[in-house]
């Protein structure tokens, strides 16, 4: 079944953010919280031990491929329809996006990767969040066999908490560039001033995403990144490695 569209939301409809909505979309995307997403460089590890990632240009353009064709295209459609699903107690939506988002995986560490994040995100936020939409959501993920990923987990816990759209995908974007930009610095070397420069040069790209992602739809999924997927399958067999993808 093909899910809820929400293309026709105007950044009118969702751009509202109370503070307390602030203050939890922060504490769900920040470093501490733990999902464990600092041992994992989505590629990023192999593509500097092959010399395709050596300085800070070349950084940007791997994590800009991500965000725009990659991992970060399929997240965002993936990540509105999971939003729009237990907004409106769609629950045969939500487990069609659960389904699909995790076999929409190019490779198994890119996998890996997702359902861990995903599964330690939920687990952690049903232990410490008192949220009605979030129980009867584990409730029918416990009775699947495919489990969520992070983005969709992030979408299920910010819709249960009446976080708006823009601003959660906005702040899921900017998480995602911020672990692989910190990857990036640690594998190269860079400084952590360098790392700054490319968040900044990034900020772009992750608000061109999350309007891309309110307008597209449904149909639009899918990835055009192959460079990456190959990084990453090559990363599996690598003999030296600091990062689990």
């Amino acid at each position: 079944m093909i899910p809820l569209k929400v293309e026709t939301y105007t950044p009118m409809t969702i751009n509202t953010l109370s503070n307390t909505a602030l203050l939890n979309l922060m504490t769900l995307l920040s470093p501490s919280f733990p999902v464990g997403g600092y041992v994992y460089s989505h590629g990023i590890e192999y593509a500097v031990e092959g010399g395709r990632i050596t300085n800070e240009q070349d950084l940007c353009v791997w994590i800009n491929a991500a965000l725009r064709h990659g991992t970060g295209r399929i997240d965002g459609i993936l990540f509105k329809s999971a939003w729009a699903a237990v907004t409106e107690n769609k629950v045969i939506d939500l487990e069609w996006v659960i389904e699909r988002s995790d076999v929409m995986r190019g490779t198994k560490e890119m996998g890996l990767e997702s359902q861990s994040q995903g599964k330690a995100f939920l687990d952690t936020t049903a232990q410490v969040w008192d949220l009605e939409k979030l129980d009867q959501v584990m409730e029918v993920v416990g009775g699947m066999e495919h489990q969520p990923t992070y983005p969709v987990a992030v979408a299920i816990v910010s819709a249960a908490s009446d976080i708006p759209l823009q601003a959660s995908l906005l702040a899921y974007f900017h998480a995602f560039s911020a672990n692989l930009v910190s990857a990036g610095i640690r594998l190269v070397p860079l400084g952590q001033v360098a790392g700054q420069r490319g968040m900044e040069e990034l900020k772009l790209s992750i608000d061109d995403m999350v309007e891309a992602t309110i307008l597209g739809k449904i149909e639009n999924l899918g990835t055009a990144a192959p460079i990456i997927d190959w990084a990453s399958m090559q990363h599996e067999t690598q003999y030296t490695r600091l990062f689990r993808s």
